[in-house]
């Protein structure tokens, strides 16, 4: 069984997505409420070395207190954005998926295709209609 980890919010149709892209290729993930359970700061940090990102990659803007608190400031540190999502996990970007080929911001939703194991079981098509899968399970080339 593969053990795949969402960190999600259900309200974010981008997230929504991702978890049916992950359940569309036969997986039941392990589905974390990141804003009721966020992430410990140390996995937080490990997760974002092994996505290959920084904290700056990963600091969601839109809808969060990013302006309050002075993030657009260049000259923070690592430490003090990790601190700000550890204190807003609002602040932390999603979905964030966590497999055995790596760790992902999906957004899009469909570069969680990329970290995937398995293949895709069927047709998929976006919550705004926007076809992703075709019916033999293969991606559909965006124009």
């Amino acid at each position: 069984m593969t053990d795949i980890v969402i960190y999600h919010n259900s309200a974010c149709s981008t997230s929504r997505n991702v978890l049916a892209l992950i359940r569309n290729s036969g997986v039941e993930p392990h589905v974390i409420d990141y804003l009721k359970v966020p992430p410990a700061r140390a996995l937080l940090v490990e997760m974002i070395a092994r996505a290959g990102m920084t904290p700056r990659d990963l600091l969601r803007e839109k809808g969060t207190p990013y302006a309050d608190l002075g993030l657009a400031d260049f000259d923070l540190t690592d430490d003090a954005m990790i601190d700000a999502m550890m204190a807003h996990p609002i602040l932390i970007n999603r979905p964030l998926v966590v497999t055995p080929m790596g760790v992902k911001l999906c957004r899009p939703s469909e570069a969680v295709l990329d970290i995937l194991p398995d293949r895709q079981k069927g047709a998929f098509a976006k919550e705004d209609g926007d076809r992703i899968i075709n019916s033999d399970g293969q991606r559909v080339a965006q124009a």
